[in-house]
């Protein structure tokens, strides 16, 4: 489980308080355990010379009632001593008194053999030997961790001896035992009883406090994680809130929060340019027709074009942030050309076949290293489509000649259509002159010129209709719209052809600055051809989309398709295939597209049919 900063501060300072109060409740229990030793030991001391006081008395007692030892020797010299201190009602009391006393568990007096002559509070030992007890100065002189063993551990009995002789020189003892188990219950256990409770009282109050502390310390955290968030979200213009600590917006946390806020204004200018940047990057790449690929030093894809997808065949976006390897995945047609070694992208110039979804094209593969500083810091790769190429060098072929025809035909029109006219006035004077009886030969052969002057009248007149300059009135115009119109003109063509028409026409694809008239006339030309190449019945499909800052105008038909001998003449002007064709309607189809901006193109595919494709921009 994750905790908060907060809860972890607080734990934090509750864990330092907790250690310095048993620190300092360690050394005071070390002090208190040691000083109750230390008393434990002289309460002995006083207990046993206090005893032998009374021991004299009782001597001094019996002297004066006259009682003498039976002889020196020293058995009843010890008898004596005996009976004088089991008479003296002093020294009883005395003994009782100091058993009362705490952590005293005997008193006893003993000749030097260890023999008991009197004893508190078990008098029945008296007359017994006693066993000599560990010294009490063995527990009160060790070390602190001793003592604690002793004092957890089994009760014990330590003891202190005090020697003296009354009568006739012979030693006796005072024998003072103290208990550890009664020094436990009665001295030291209230000690750490009490010690527990302040520790347990400090752990409480600084808890509290911990916490108390900790909420007012990260408060101006919480408003400064608030202003990240804004500007992380872009709020760059967002108000502020004043962040204040302890001391005031001067200490630290006021500093973070002010150079956090000149951070965000250097990210809203950043932010902006890079913006810009990016809009002109995105109109730069939507208008390539090359698909590229920036790729990062780990080999993942930061940048790619939309030109990439007719190559990836997925949409653009789906590729970023991925590695190369995921990109091109094992059996790609493109890994190969590629020369991946795991996930580095080496320098490649290489030409494969790569199968689309529009087709087979020939695409060149190029990838070039990106160094700074002779460091490599990632790669390009430029994928391009040949055959477009050369598509797009036959149709600047084709507007050369266009270009070149209107310039001869203009000057070699009007230099034809004079003669023409003359020969037109003098094969009438022909007519009118022939007498009515001449021979049939001369009159086919008037008649044969008739018909080829008029013939070469329409080739002229084609001409300069060509070649005339056209007149183009640009306006917004809504492509969904107009396509609708050349359906609904081509309609009847279609239903007596037995042509199933499909449209695609999205009314969401923005307006294009087109001449309708042109356009129109442009679009229908394709779709006639179209239903034209389709004599048996077909399938004609109609789709407008949208690619980057482009609208697209797709016109696909399932006819016969169109030779590979054909394909670089189609745009010609009087190229036709077509019996009775003028060779006119495609070459007036080109020229136009071009007057309004635009591109076109086709793929095509013998026996399966042709796809025409009109680019123009969108007016956005």
């Amino acid at each position: 489980m994750q905790l908060r900063l907060r809860t972890k501060l607080t734990l934090v300072m509750s864990g330092l308080v907790l250690l310095v109060v048993a620190a300092v409740s360690g050394v005071y229990f070390a002090l208190v355990l040691q000083q109750v030793l230390d008393q434990s030991e002289r309460k002995a001391t006083e207990i046993a010379k206090s005893t032998f006081y009374q021991v004299a008395e009782a001597v001094d007692e019996a002297k004066a009632q006259g009682w003498r030892p039976e002889s020196n020797a020293p058995e009843d010299i010890r008898d004596y001593v005996a009976y004088a201190l089991g008479a003296s009602q002093g020294l009883q009391t005395q003994l009782q008194a100091e058993i009362v006393s705490s952590g005293i568990y005997e008193v006893s007096i003993t000749d030097h053999e260890g023999k008991v002559l009197a004893s508190a509070p078990d008098k029945s030992i008296v007359g017994k030997f006693a066993m000599r007890r560990l010294p009490l100065s063995q527990l009160t002189q060790r070390g602190i961790l001793h003592q604690l063993k002793v004092l957890a551990g089994t009760p014990g009995i330590y003891e202190y001896q005090y020697q003296f002789s009354v009568v006739g020189g012979e030693p006796y003892e005072v024998r003072v035992a103290v208990s550890t188990g009664f020094l436990l219950q009665m001295e030291i256990l209230p000690i750490v009883r009490q010690l527990g409770t302040i520790g347990l009282l400090a752990l409480v109050i600084s808890t509290v406090l911990a916490a108390v502390v900790s909420r007012a310390a990260l408060a101006p955290l919480a408003r400064i994680s608030e202003q990240l968030d804004r500007i992380s979200a872009g709020l760059y213009d967002a108000p502020i809130p004043e962040v204040r600590g302890f001391v005031g917006s001067s200490d630290e946390l006021g500093q973070v929060s002010r150079k956090i806020t000149q951070v965000g204004q250097q990210l809203r200018g950043v932010h902006e340019i890079f913006s810009t940047m990016r809009e002109n990057m995105n109109s730069v790449m939507a208008g390539l027709e090359d698909g590229l690929l920036l790729f990062t030093r780990d080999a993942r894809a930061v940048m790619v074009s939309p030109a990439a997808e007719k190559f990836l065949g997925a949409p653009a976006g789906q590729f970023l942030g991925r590695r190369v390897t995921e990109i091109f995945p094992a059996g790609h047609p493109l890994r190969d050309a590629l020369n991946l070694e795991g996930d580095e992208l080496r320098e490649v110039a290489a030409e494969i076949d790569l199968k689309t979804t529009e087709g087979g094209k020939r695409v060149s593969v190029t990838v070039q290293a990106i160094q700074e500083d002779g460091e490599r810091m990632g790669a390009l790769l430029t994928l391009r489509d040949l055959d477009s190429i050369e598509s797009i060098n036959t149709q600047l072929q084709v507007s050369e000649r266009l270009a070149a025809l209107g310039r001869i035909t203009a000057g070699v029109a009007h230099e034809v259509k004079n003669p023409l006219n003359s020969m037109r006035l003098w094969l009438e004077n022909l007519k009118e002159s022939l007498p009515p009886d001449s021979d049939s030969s001369s009159k086919q052969a008037v008649q044969v010129l008739d018909k080829e002057i008029d013939r070469l009248d329409a080739v002229v007149k084609r001409f300069l209709d060509f070649t005339r300059p056209m007149d183009v009135r640009l306006e917004p115009t809504q492509l969904a719209e107009l396509l609708r119109e050349v359906l609904e003109i081509a309609q009847p063509q279609m239903q007596k052809a037995n042509i199933q028409v499909a449209q695609l026409l999205p009314i969401d694809v923005p307006e294009v600055y087109v001449d309708r008239a042109l356009l129109k006339q442009a679009v229908l030309n394709l779709v006639l051809n179209a239903g034209e190449s389709m004599p048996s019945g077909g399938q004609l499909r109609l789709v407008l989309s949208r690619r980057g800052e482009m609208a697209e105008i797709s016109i696909a038909d399932t006819g016969k398709g169109i030779p590979p001998e054909h394909r670089q003449k189609i745009f010609q002007l009087f190229f036709t295939t077509r019996p009775g064709g003028s060779g006119i309607g495609l070459a007036s189809t080109f020229r136009i597209v071009q007057l309004l901006n635009g591109s076109i193109d086709f793929t095509t595919e013998v026996g399966k049919g042709t796809t025409f494709r009109i680019e123009l921009p969108l007016a956005a």
